[in-house]
């Protein structure tokens, strides 16, 4: 990247925060006020991304041109695939334990003889976030 394009992205990424700040700051005081806040943020946000994928991908790819990307596409959507497995896995699992245990915690307040059987519902939760580790190492062993 040449010095004006990391002088754009530099100005895109500092106006998209000083601009919604300021107008949050200088706004008007009454209900819409939040609404247009957020509308804001959410503008300057969305266009920082679209002006740094324009300068990021705008320019001619280096790599196409020796052969060697040929095989670049899969391994790129084998890496989006692991992350997403990890990721989605995990929030599942997160869900899961956030409701067997707190269920959990409340039978075990009641009586404390089922503390055994309670653990086992989280730990099956949990397991959840395993798996989906698991699939993602399989399936960057496979890239690799």
């Amino acid at each position: 990247m040449n010095l004006a394009t990391k002088l754009v992205l530099v100005a895109a990424l500092v106006l998209s925060i000083f601009i919604p700040f300021g107008y949050y700051l200088i706004g008007e005081r009454n209900k819409g006020r939040y609404k247009t806040a957020l509308g804001v943020n959410v503008f300057f946000y969305f266009g920082t991304f679209l002006v740094a994928a324009i300068m990021l991908f705008g320019g001619v790819s280096v790599h196409a041109a020796d052969g060697a990307g040929s095989g670049s596409l899969a391994v790129g959507l084998g890496y989006i695939a692991a992350a997403l497995v990890t990721g989605l896995s995990c929030i599942g699992g997160g869900i899961a334990v956030a409701s067997a245990a707190s269920a959990a915690l409340g039978a075990i307040s009641e009586d404390s003889s089922v503390l055994g059987k309670s653990l086992i519902f989280v730990g099956l939760a949990e397991g959840v976030c395993l798996y989906g580790l698991i699939i993602s190492f399989m399936i960057l062993s496979k890239l690799g």
